[in-house]
Formats: C-alpha cells, structure tokens, sequence
C-alpha cells in the first residue's frame, strides 16, 4: 500500500499499451472498505428512523406527523396518532435558528396548512373547527383559544403552503426569513427591488436559456478554432504582454519624474507629507514594475524556441478532438455523477441531523441527538464527501489520459478502437480503480486539514493577534499551494499509469523525472497555454454578456437586467471553464506522451517516433537550432 511498497524497476523502459495489469489492489479494496462505511451510516441513519423524521416531519413532542407514534418514557403529549395529520406547522415559523439548528418555535402536526391569512381570533376558530386542524396546542379545543397563550401562534397567521416531498407549512412570504442573512435584509426588505428583478429573471427565461445555450455553443467552436489560429494567437498574446509591461513601466518611470519637477517645498505641512508619499511610492512602483519587466523578458528570451511546441501541441490537441469527440461530453458525465453523489451526501447528511435519541432542549421542544462515539459519524461523513468527490474527479482524469495516450501511441489512426473513451473507461474499471482511489485520498490528506484551519481563522476572526492571523494564512496558503501542485502530479501519474500500467507511486515518480527532464518547457505550456485558455473563457462570457445586453436592451417589460446577466455569466463561464479545462488537459496528456517518445526514441528503424507530424516537425526545427548554437 506504500509508496516504497514497489517493486518493479525504476530503469525500466516503457512500454506504452503493450500489457495491463492491475494497479494498487489493497487501495481499492480500502476504499471499498470506506464505502461500506458511507452506507452503514446511511442505513443507520434510516435505521433509526431519521428518514422518516426528516420527510414527514415531527412535532414538539416527538411525534411523527402522518403516522402512529409509540409511547416514550418521559415525554410529555408522546405517542399520539397523526395519521390523518400529515403536515407540521411552526406557530412561529420566523423563529427557526436554521444556522445554529436550534428550533426557537412551538411545531405540531396538522391536517392542512391555512392557504389564507388568519388575521383574527375567529379565523383561528374557524379554521380549526372546518378541517380539524388544531393550530394550537393539542390539549387546547377551539373554544379554549386566546392570544394571550403562547402555544397558540400570533396573530395574523401567514399564508402557507407545504414544501413539496417535506410536507412542512412554509409561510408564502418568505420576507421574515430575511434575518438568516442579515447581508441581505435591506435587500429583501426592499419589495419592490426584489420583486423587479425576479420579474427581470421570469420575463427573460427564454432569453436566459438561450444565452446559456449559446455559450455552449462558443465553448465547442472555441477549442476547434484554437486549433487553426492557435500560433497567430500565442505570438499576439506574447507581443501584447511584453509591450504592455514596457509601456506600464514606462508609464511609471514618466509619472515620478513628473512628481519630482513639479515638488514644491513651500507646500503646507500636511500637503507636503502627501506629495513626498506619493513620490515613493510611485518610485518603488517604478522599481517593481522594471524589475518585473526585466523578468519576464528575460523568460521570454529563455523560452521563445519553446513556445512553437505549445502551438504545436494545441494543434494535435485540436485533431484529438476530431477523432475522439466523445471527450467533449465528458464534464457533463463527470458533473451528473457529481450531482448525484452530493444530493446522497446531503439526505444522508440531513438523516445524521435527525437521528439519535430524543432530549428536551432549554425552549422545553423535543429534538434528536446521537450520543456516544457515534456522535462522531458526520466527520465521517465529511471525510467522504471530499475522497469520494475527488475519486469522481480522478476517474475523468484517468479516463481522458487513457483516451489520449490510445491516440497518440497508435501509428496508424485507422487502428484506433471504435470508441477509445469507453476502451479507456473498460481499462480504468478492470484495472485502475485502486491508483485512482489512491491519487484522491492523497489529495483529501491535503484538503482536510485546509478546510480546518480554515474553520478556525473563521471562528477566531477578530479575536487573534495579528502573528496568529500570519501564521494561519501562511499555512492554509502553503496547504493550497501544495494541493494544486498535487493535482498536477496526480494527473501526470495517471497518463503514467495508462502508459505502461504501473502503480501510483511508481507511476509518480516516473512523470515527475520526465517533466523535471523538460522543466522550461513545462513551463512554457502551463504559462503560455494556460494564459491562452484563460483569455478564451473570457472571450466566451464577454461574447455572451455582450449578446444578452443586445437582446434583454428590446425588452421593455422590466428596468433590472443585473440578476439575469449574472446568471448567464456565470453560466457562461462555468461551460467554459469545463470545456477549456478538458482541453488544457488534453494538452497536458500530449505533453508527456511527447516528453517520453522523444526520450526513447529517436527515429530510426525500431525506436521511430509516435508523434504527429506537427509535433514532429516543432521537434526537429528545435532540435537544429539546439544542434547548430552549439556548434556556434
């Protein structure tokens, strides 16, 4: 299960697709293992009858409304029978702590929720002696009613209506609930900002899923045109950038010189203090900036000949598409299985809320608590939300590194398999289940103890010293700074893994010798592709803010566009980053396949190469000018 558990040669050559064989079994057995777990909490949970607490809904007392209770010892008004009560009213529905899940107000179990305001005693009375439906204590009868009791709600009683699938009567007025974010009370508050910009959203609905489609549409075109302008764009992006910075720089040298002729030392005081601030601080900007500017000139210099091999491989990329364009629908796979696993996380999760033995709380309501070690389930639970998401997350990765290296070790394209995503998907099943499960927990390792300390800088806002404050935001910045540096070794030992079958750890180790091996020109990939990719996903939600400004500017039924434009942008973007990150990807997958073919390979009869032909010719004009500077 270690990483020093390997045994195979770290000399060995590789051998790409020529044998499979399974990879990290006791990690996939271990994550069977935490799986079995994850269920046993659910099924405790359901056990316990927490499903049945959470659905139908409990009063006061314990009882479950819909339903026949038993007796509990020590409760008060337990073991009624709610079967003809399926509904749970709140009498003050304003008073449920949701954020400290504490419930401040009285519930109990009713047959209907009153569909209409009852402003008055009377209404009360009526409408309890219509349907049945009590609305005040159980051992109260309509005649017994008065305002002056506290198990009796206060007056008027807001109209609800119950929750679809939760059977709780929610007032249709939701402006009370306003104090849960008390950022948003004015907001709220303010009806007739509210109520234009949920109009602006309900007018503009075709609109809206029309943008949103659109920007799909952007997205898929994008990676194809990339492709075909992709060595034009990358020199303009380089020029753009370097003349920005001589110009900015530039800018900030003339700006100091200005300060200084125009110093005047007969200023008052305080102007004086502000004018000679302002001076340093435009020379150390001055400074900065051409130290900056020197930089990444100096990178660019290093990294010009290289960045012909980032065009290059945006190209192959592009025809990669072509042939598997399966891979573009891979995020919406990767998002349902996501989706699906976070709605069963946060049943489960609001289940664990509902379950355990019932106590009294100090407003004297009954409440579910487990007690014990299982108290301790939801961390837990939380535990599996993060490796869980992660293996999801991974088994994209495997499955897209599986598809390319397919590609791009296959000499003639025609003996491609039919469908080299659902080949990659077959081997990643049969064979690599453990080297994903093992690559996500390392990654939870990382993020756990992120999310903790973060939890206390949050819990300790305000009360800390400021080294404290420091030192916190140092280590979650270094635990981030290793988590993404993680992924990207990760990735790597995945191709590694699809490659030549070997484990994790041995797979890592191996990727990380390769791209040390070729650091500048990892470099120039991650920097110069990245920053194109970057670009592309803000053309994208541009385009698309751009086009819904045009049309929502002939609707004339609101005033309010902010809501349904951020909508869209950020729809726009999300579609965009999936698309441009599966790209970025492919890139990153091509890159060592490229790394590892020039390494073992050199083109003559036995050891020829595997590349594409624009790869190839990128290889070889790099390899003359290399071959003719040293030569010089």
């Amino acid at each position: 299960m270690g990483c020093c558990g390997s045994t195979q040669n770290s000399k060995r050559d590789w051998r790409p697709l020529e044998e499979h064989s399974c990879t990290d079994i006791p990690w996939l057995l271990l994550f069977i293992l935490f799986c079995v777990g994850m269920g046993f909490i659910c099924g405790f949970s359901i056990a316990t009858g927490a499903a049945s607490r959470l659905i139908s809904g409990y009063d006061s007392y314990g009882n479950v409304c819909g339903q026949k209770n038993a007796k509990v010892e020590g409760l008060v008004n337990s073991g009624l029978d709610h079967s003809n009560r399926k509904y749970v009213f709140f009498l003050d529905p304003c008073k449920l702590d949701i954020v400290n899940r504490k419930i401040k107000s009285m519930a109990l179990c009713v047959s209907e929720c009153p569909q209409q305001e009852l402003k008055t005693l009377k209404d009360l009375k009526k409408f309890a002696e219509t349907n049945g439906s009590h609305l005040c204590d159980y051992a109260l009868t309509p005649s017994q009613y008065t305002t002056d009791i506290s198990s009796c709600p206060k007056l008027p009683v807001p109209e609800s209506a119950p929750i679809p699938f939760f059977h709780r009567c929610a007032p249709v007025n939701i402006s009370c609930y306003a104090k849960f974010a008390e950022a948003l009370i004015t907001f709220v508050s303010d009806n007739s900002v509210l109520h234009r910009l949920i109009s602006g959203v309900m007018t503009s609905k075709e609109i809206i899923i029309g943008l949103c489609f659109l920007s799909l549409v952007l997205s898929m075109i994008l990676m194809v045109v990339i492709r075909f302008i992709s060595r034009i764009l990358v020199w303009i992006l380089t020029i753009l950038v370097i003349l920005g910075s001589l110009g900015g720089t530039g800018v900030l040298w003339w700006m100091y010189v200005e300060h200084r002729k125009s110093f005047n030392e007969n200023l008052p005081p305080d102007q004086l203090q502000v004018s000679k601030d302002n001076q340093q601080a435009l020379l150390i900007y001055a400074i900065a900036a051409t130290i900056f500017t020197v930089i990444l000139l100096l990178i660019m210099l290093i990294m010009r000949k290289r960045v012909g091999l980032t065009i290059a491989l945006f190209n192959v990329a592009g025809k990669v598409f072509i042939h598997l364009p399966l891979l573009v629908f891979q995020p919406f796979w990767t998002f349902f299985a996501l989706l699906l696993f976070w709605v069963y996380w946060v049943m489960v999760l609001l289940f664990l809320g509902t379950a355990g033995d019932p106590f009294i709380n100090e407003q004297g309501f009954v409440e579910f608590k487990i007690n014990g070690p299982l108290q301790y389930m939801w961390w837990y639970h939380v535990v599996g939300l993060i490796w869980i998401s992660e293996f999801i997350l991974a088994c994209q990765q495997m499955t897209i590194a599986g598809a390319v290296v397919t590609y791009y070790f296959t000499r003639n394209k025609r003996d491609l398999p039919f469908t080299p995503i659902l080949a990659s998907v077959n081997r990643l099943l049969r064979y690599h289940l453990g080297t994903v499960a093992k690559g996500a927990f390392i990654i939870t390792l990382v993020k756990i103890p992120r999310m903790i300390l973060m939890y206390i800088h949050s819990q300790l806002k305000g009360k800390e010293n400021a080294c404290a404050r420091c030192m916190l935001k140092s280590c979650i910045c270094c635990l981030w700074c290793l988590e993404k540096c993680l992924t990207y070794l990760n990735q790597n030992a995945y191709t590694a893994t699809a490659i030549n079958s070997t484990n994790f750890c041995t797979s890592a180790k191996d990727a990380l010798v390769i791209l040390v091996e070729n650091a500048l020109r990892v470099a120039t990939i991650n920097t110069v592709g990245d920053f194109v990719l970057f670009l592309g996903k803000i053309l994208i939600v541009s385009a698309t803010g751009l086009a819904g400004i045009m049309l929502l500017n002939y609707q004339r039924d609101y005033t309010v566009w902010v809501l349904p434009l951020i909508i869209v942008c950020l729809f726009a973007f999300l579609v965009a980053h999936c698309f441009l990150s599966i790209f970025e990807m492919v890139v990153d997958v091509l890159f060592l396949c490229f790394a590892i073919d020039t390494k073992y390979n050199d083109g003559s009869p036995g050891k020829e190469f595997f590349m594409d032909k624009v790869l190839m010719v990128s290889f070889l004009f790099c390899a003359s000018k290399l071959y003719l500077s040293k030569i010089n």
